[in-house]
């Protein structure tokens, strides 16, 4: 049987880790963090790294995490960094080697969700709305360009994302809603 690789990508604070996080237990599969995994190998805060190296070293890293999260064997859910599809060769690498779903949610949205946030290293500015309707502005294409489904998320909560992502699976016959039945009957009865 072939591999099971599902890949979130969309902006920061768009609900990639939380949504990965319960949409893998609910199919029975690993969760993985690219961003996680950066931080285990850097040792430290992508935040830290970003301000000692600068944004280029940081996505030369990232896109090596990335290609190595993408080959490795066995299934999973992969959330991925916001600026992940910046570079052809991650969007070539996510949309040929894994089921792409961006959660797509609006400038405005991610303002109210991601305004006293202080660890994401490109939203330290003066004006962060406009940041990440620059953001947004720049890396909307580039989204919708390497992924296979679109999910607005910017109302629904993580459950109603988590089902909206689990229907697209299993209308695409990627995931078998018998399996998903039986993980959530599993958890029901702990």
């Amino acid at each position: 049987m072939h591999q099971l690789k599902i890949a979130l990508v969309g902006m920061p604070g768009g609900g990639k880790s939380t949504v990965g996080r319960q949409l893998a237990r609910q199919i029975g599969v690993p969760f993985v963090d690219s961003d996680h995994e950066i931080e285990q190998r850097i040792g430290g805060s992508i935040r830290a790294f970003f301000e000692r190296e600068g944004e280029d070293a940081f996505r030369e890293l990232e896109a090596q995490v990335l290609a190595e999260l993408l080959q490795r064997p066995g299934d999973c859910v992969l959330a991925t960094g916001g600026g992940s599809v910046l570079r052809d060769r991650n969007r070539e690498l996510l949309h040929s080697h894994a089921t792409v779903l961006y959660l797509r949610s609006t400038p405005e949205d991610l303002y109210r969700r991601l305004r006293h946030d202080t660890q994401r290293p490109l939203l330290q500015v003066r004006d962060p709305l406009a940041r990440l309707r620059e953001l947004h502005h720049q890396r909307d294409p580039l989204y919708r360009r390497c992924a296979h489904y679109v999910l607005e998320s910017a109302r629904p909560s993580v459950h109603a994302l988590v089902n909206m992502a689990l229907m697209q699976l299993e209308l695409a016959g990627l995931v078998d809603p018998a399996r998903v039945a039986a993980t959530v009957g599993a958890e029901r009865q702990d």
